[in-house]
């Protein structure tokens, strides 16, 4: 017994205490906020919102419902991803629930082809509003992964990727407001872009975690003396 303590004492003396993971649902929800902050500024900065949209969200109540599923399903999704990059603070349940609620939001637009929320118009059609889409997610994107790969992921590509869909989903559900209405213009132009940054975001941690490794086989092959 005594070898026994001793072994452990040894193995664990110069070992640093863990410092406790931040609250994770606050930390969403501030990212969340911040970037949606952020793409609502951008958007307006480049181009007005479409004319009478807000107005929309009171007298057409499907869009109005439309719209809070998209928020809802964001904020979901986001604070799945945060979650991820915590170990055991994410339940497949919880994480099923979000993506459920995003595929009903994403099926309003395909039941839109048939019978769509509001009436199909050009109206406040914005010209690069796919490229707006790709770009204003990027920031969003970088940050949010900046602040995960200092927790501790498990698997930091698949955190990654939900990360990408709630802020590629960000500028695609604000161009519902920003752009033209019209199912077929919104799946292919708001969100097929959002939905790439998926893989934009696991390339970015791809990238990272082969950095990391690089760096490790390069410490392992020349150890400090």
């Amino acid at each position: 017994m005594h070898q026994h303590d001793e072994l452990i004492k040894s193995l664990s003396h110069e070992l640093a205490p863990v410092p406790r993971p931040p609250n994770v649902g606050a930390l969403a929800g501030a990212w969340v906020l911040a970037s949606a902050v952020y793409v609502v500024f951008m958007t307006k900065l480049l181009g007005p919102v479409r004319p009478g949209a807000l107005s929309q969200l009171i007298s057409e109540p499907r869009f109005l419902l439309e719209t809070l599923l998209g928020v809802l399903s964001i904020a979901w999704i986001g604070l799945v991803a945060f979650r991820a990059a915590v170990p055991a603070a994410l339940t497949r349940k919880f994480a099923a629930a979000g993506f459920v609620l995003m595929a009903l939001w994403l099926a309003q637009y395909v039941l839109g082809l048939v019978n769509p929320a509001l009436e199909p118009s050009t109206l406040g059609k914005r010209g690069y509003c796919f490229i707006e889409t790709l770009a204003y997610a990027v920031p969003p994107i970088l940050a949010a992964l900046f602040f995960i790969r200092r927790l501790y992921p498990l698997n930091y590509i698949r955190t990654a990727m939900s990360v990408g869909l709630a802020a590629g989903m960000i500028p695609a559900l604000y161009m519902q407001l920003a752009c033209m209405y019209e199912p077929v213009h919104i799946l292919g132009l708001h969100v097929l872009p959002g939905l790439a940054m998926v893989l934009f975001a696991a390339g970015v941690a791809a990238l990272w975690r082969l950095r990391v490794n690089s760096e490790f086989r390069r410490e392992r092959r020349n150890p400090v003396a």
